[in-house]
This record gives C-alpha cells, sequence and structure tokens, in this order.
C-alpha cells in the first residue's frame, strides 16, 4: 500500500509515518499545499489512500481534496482538527471518504 500524507505538523507526520511503515505501507509525506498539487497532478495514481490535512501554508485541503476528485476516485481521508460540522459536511461534500 502507498500512502500521501499531506500535513504540515511534522510532529504528526513523524507518528502517521512511523505507525503505517510499521504496518509495511510506503508513506510519501508533503508539508505544503501547493507541493502536493504538483504531486497530484504528476502522480496521483501511483497511491492507495491519501490522508489529508485542511489547515495548510500554501493550498488548503479543501482545495487539494476538489482537485484529486477532478481526476480521481482514490480514498481520501481528512485529518484535521477543524470539527465543525460544517467542515466536516463541507469534506463529505467535496468527496472525502472519512472526516476524522
Amino acid at each position: 500500500m502507498k500512502i500521501l500524507l499531506i500535513e504540515d505538523d511534522l510532529h504528526i507526520c513523524k507518528i502517521i509515518h512511523k505507525f503505517f511503515n510499521d504496518q509495511g505501507a510506503e508513506v510519501m509525506t508533503i508539508n505544503n499545499g501547493n507541493n502536493a498539487l504538483k504531486k497530484i497532478e504528476e502522480e496521483i495514481n501511483r497511491y492507495s489512500l491519501v490522508l489529508l490535512d485542511i489547515m495548510l501554508p500554501g493550498t488548503d485541503g479543501f482545495t487539494i481534496c476538489r482537485a484529486i476528485r477532478q481526476n480521481s476516485k482514490i480514498p481520501i481521508i481528512f485529518i484535521t482538527a477543524k470539527g465543525r460540522e460544517d467542515d466536516i459536511l463541507h469534506g463529505y461534500t467535496l468527496g472525502c471518504d472519512d472526516y476524522t
């Protein structure tokens, strides 16, 4: 399994990366929304799953989710501190598969 982790908090990245790596998954980490958009344009179909933060430097996670959905059905899970109901509903409206 190949996972694309888009998260700007390095501590959170380290924890998630270690967890999935210990399970045998390959994890690519990107810490900036603009860089994530470039990676998505180039090779989104290489990945089995996207773990996506919303509050990122550069482009936000909602915009990234929208861009992924234009070209791919890859599962997207938002991992974020934004827990307001309208944020959650917005995430699902954009096409995420889960919101944590």
